[in-house]
């Protein structure tokens, strides 16, 4: 199996397209992971910043910009990854047939990607885990989805220690979550190598 250098292994990163709806899904054996969260969690500000590519991922102050599975891809000497942007959760300004297009496309997605290594769940560090994150994990739990917490925005708290023991707590009941936390924040540029080596590790 092929090893790939992590310190370059995001440098060839481009988008692919924006798939709107189940149709428009190809089958891929290209390894994938996901980044899922709620609306303004951060989710195309940290890709960016993964892979240092500030203008990557349309990024937006207002909730619910992403309105589509945006596919990102790493190549090397050909596909190695694909990135998944998925639609955020929660507070997207949109009609309620639109949020229901959104939200059948991610369960679709999510219930019927075999070569989906793992999704990276990201919270806001300073709200923690909601409601909606809780119904979205039960999700993929039933369908049997490896997915592991990202905690954003970690450089606007100060009580850190507690949050991840919260957090580490709440998660306990779940069963395809992985036990490791991420605690990153995309502006102080922190926690991102840890994360990056998990990404590139999903393909060695």
């Amino acid at each position: 199996m092929t090893t790939y250098k992590k310190n370059n292994f995001f440098e060839k990163c481009s988008f692919i397209k924006g798939v709107a709806n189940i149709e428009g899904l190809e089958i891929s054996d290209v390894p994938e992971i996901a980044f899922l969260g709620r609306s303004n969690v951060g989710k195309s500000t940290l890709l960016n910043a993964i892979t240092k590519r500030p203008k990557l991922a349309h990024t937006s102050k207002t909730p619910g910009r992403t309105q589509e599975l945006n596919f990102f891809s790493i190549v090397t000497e050909g596909p190695v990854m694909n990135i998944v942007d998925m639609p955020g959760y929660g507070f997207a300004r949109a009609s309620k047939k639109k949020i229901k297009e959104w939200t059948d496309l991610s369960k679709f997605y999510l219930k019927n990607r075999p070569n989906l290594r793992r999704v990276f769940l990201l919270i806001d560090s300073r709200h923690n885990i909601k409601d909606s994150d809780k119904e979205i994990m039960n999700m993929l739990d039933e369908c049997a989805v490896s997915y592991q917490i990202v905690l954003t925005k970690i450089d606007k708290i100060k009580n850190q220690d507690n949050v991840v023991l919260q957090t580490k707590n709440l998660i306990q009941k779940f069963i395809a979550v992985h036990p490791e936390i991420h605690l990153t924040s995309s502006h102080k540029e922190r926690g991102l190598e840890d994360l990056r080596n998990t990404i590139s590790s999903m393909v060695e």
